[in-house]
């Protein structure tokens, strides 16, 4: 029997567990947190629409009790904290690393097979802590961004040609946030390149909404994202247990790819049964390679703060 655990019944999570159940990747789903009675709640919540929705897939909860997730297939954590006023980059580095790390210490305890995805913000460097924890291959413990920051473009994009968001393909690379790679090149509206159906100008103020598209939804809602988020994670679930070996941009731990190592960074990846299948590398241009180091100093940045703060 096909299972997925989704670590956290917050709205990203929640919202996971729910497009996973609606479109039944998954026979059991089961979504936890340390709040009482949340997880239980919204897993109940889910199932009994699927009378209505039309769906199989069995949602349950849990308050912490990680032996209700044994044997799942992928975990998807989205448990953390979100940055609050007076509160350091370091200081939620520290935090939602402590968060994760225990996190991942109950997957690998109950679910040694598991193929980890990571929500958790930072997300980059929770990834890079999911990693040493599992101490599973790299392409095991992956992270959700791209899929998202390039599900922003392709929106932006469709509204801006107002053509259907499903003819946009693109790629963007690096870590997610403002140092984000943009990859005009690699994106097209039914095979046809961008560049040719709209203007510099326009795609440039496109590409940087798309950075900091996070920003503005927190700046008209006071918190952040959850339904592209959470629709993110469970369409890369859906790509593993379905081994549809699709080609997605998901954070990795990079060995050698693009001339870098030890360094976790959205690239172009197969995803299916084994969870990353391949890396995919591009030929990028003086200008992009120089983009994506950018992106690299920065994420290594941060990863050195989690190094100083495990010693």
């Amino acid at each position: 029997m096909s299972k997925v655990t989704v670590v956290g019944a917050g709205n990203v999570g929640a919202t996971c567990a729910d497009v996973l159940a609606y479109r039944e990747v998954a026979e059991e789903i089961v979504l936890i947190d340390i709040k009482e009675g949340i997880a239980e709640g919204k897993a109940l919540d889910i199932w009994q629409k699927a009378p209505i929705n039309q769906y199989d897939s069995r949602t349950v909860g849990s308050t912490n009790d990680y032996s209700k997730t044994a044997n799942s297939d992928v975990v998807v954590i989205t448990s953390g904290l979100p940055r609050k006023p007076g509160m350091t980059r370091d200081d939620l580095i520290e935090t939602n690393a402590g968060i994760v790390k225990s996190v991942t210490e109950n997957v690998v305890k109950h679910s040694p097979n598991a193929i980890i995805i990571v929500v958790s913000n930072p997300l980059d460097v929770m990834t890079y802590q999911a990693h040493l924890t599992s101490g599973f291959n790299r392409n095991k413990v992956i992270g959700m961004a791209g899929i998202l920051d390039t599900a922003r473009y392709r929106a932006f994009l469709a509204e801006e040609l107002n053509v259907s968001g499903k003819e946009i393909q693109a790629i963007l690379m690096g870590g997610h946030g403002d140092t984000m790679v943009p990859l005009p090149r690699y994106t097209t509206v039914a095979g046809i390149p961008v560049t040719e159906l709209i203007s510099k100008d326009k795609l440039d103020a496109i590409i940087e909404r798309t950075k900091f598209g996070g920003g503005e939804l927190v700046k008209l809602m006071g918190t952040s994202a959850w339904y592209a988020p959470g629709s993110a994670a469970a369409q890369m679930v859906e790509a593993i247990l379905k081994n549809q070996r699709r080609v997605f941009p998901v954070c990795i731990k990079l060995d050698g790819e693009y001339g870098i190592d030890d360094c976790y960074l959205g690239v172009p990846v197969i995803l299916g049964k084994n969870g990353v299948e391949k890396v995919l590398e591009l030929d990028l241009n003086n200008e992009e390679k120089a983009l994506l180091e950018t992106s690299r100093g920065h994420v290594k940045e941060v990863m050195n703060v989690l190094d100083k703060l495990a010693k």
